[in-house]
C-alpha cells in the first residue's frame, strides 16, 4: 500500500538555521504515527515543513502520491492535509460555530450544516456552547475547537501538535480518547507531535524518533516503550 504522506530527505530552515536534516518518515492510510523527541528537535518544523508555513523546504514530500514541497498552504489544505498548530489558534472573538463555519471555507460546497453535527458529535460539550466565544472557552475546549475546526475541512489526514500542551491529565485523557474514535470510525490517518509519551505511544501504531534534525529511530510504540535507554536518551522518561 502507498503511504498517505512520505518525506524523504527533507531538509527545512528558518534563514540561515538548518533545522532538519534530511527527514524522512511515512504515514499509512488509515495510520497514526507519532512524532517524538526532547524540545528543539525539530517536530513542529516538521509538521510546518509539510504545509508550506513558515520555513524553507528542500527534498521531497508526497501526499496521496503527488508531489507537495513548495506548494502554497491554500492548496496543500484544499488537496486534504488538515493542521491543528500549536497554541490552538482559535479565533478568539468569534463563537464556536463561526470558528467551524471558517474551517469549512476553503471546501466551498454544501456540506457543512450535516459536518458541523458531525464534529459536534465527537465534541457534545462544543454544541452545548456553539454560540459562545472561542477566547471565553477554556483551555481543554478551544484545544477541541481546535481539533474539530481542522475536521471541517474533510481532511486525509491530520497533523496534530502538541495537543496535550497545557491541559489537566483528565482533558488530555478525553482528548486522546476522542482522536482514537476519529481514527477507529473514519480511518484518518494522523501524525501526531507530542510530549506526553504515555498517551502517544498508546495511539500512535508507529513511532519516529527526532534528535537533532534527524530520525535517529522508527518502528512500533512497543519498541520505544520497552527500551529504557531510548526513553531515557530521547523522550525524558
Amino acid at each position: 500500500m502507498t503511504p498517505i504522506l512520505e518525506l524523504m530527505g527533507v531538509v527545512a530552515s528558518y534563514g540561515a538555521l538548518t533545522v532538519l536534516r534530511g527527514v524522512g518518515l511515512a504515514v499509512e492510510e488509515g495510520g497514526v504515527v507519532a512524532l517524538l523527541g526532547a524540545n528543539g528537535a525539530g517536530k513542529t518544523t516538521t509538521l510546518r515543513a509539510i504545509c508550506n508555513m513558515s520555513v524553507r523546504v528542500a527534498g521531497e514530500i508526497r501526499f496521496g502520491g503527488q508531489r507537495i514541497t513548495g506548494r502554497a498552504t491554500e492548496a496543500i489544505v484544499r488537496m486534504g492535509i488538515g493542521h491543528v498548530p500549536e497554541g490552538r489558534g482559535t479565533f478568539e472573538a468569534l463563537t464556536v460555530e463561526e470558528n467551524l463555519r471558517l474551517g469549512a471555507y476553503l471546501r466551498g460546497d454544501r456540506g457543512v450544516d450535516a459536518d458541523t453535527a458531525r464534529v459536534y458529535g465527537y465534541f457534545p460539550v462544543l454544541a452545548d456552547r456553539k454560540r459562545q466565544q472561542a477566547g471565553t472557552l477554556s483551555g481543554g475546549e478551544q484545544q477541541m475547537l481546535a481539533i474539530a475546526r481542522a475536521l471541517m475541512s474533510r481532511p486525509r489526514l491530520l497533523l496534530l501538535d502538541e495537543p496535550s500542551f497545557g491541559l489537566a491529565p483528565v482533558v488530555v485523557q478525553e482528548i486522546f480518547r476522542i482522536l482514537a474514535a476519529i481514527n477507529r470510525d473514519e480511518g484518518m490517518s494522523m501524525l501526531l507531535v507530542e510530549q506526553n509519551v504515555h498517551h502517544a505511544l498508546a495511539l500512535a501504531g508507529h513511532v519516529y524518533l527526532l534528535e537533532t534534525g534527524r530520525v535517529v529511530m522508527d518502528g512500533p510504540p512497543d519498541l520505544i516503550a520497552d527500551d529504557a535507554a531510548v526513553r531515557r536518551a530521547y523522550l525524558g522518561a
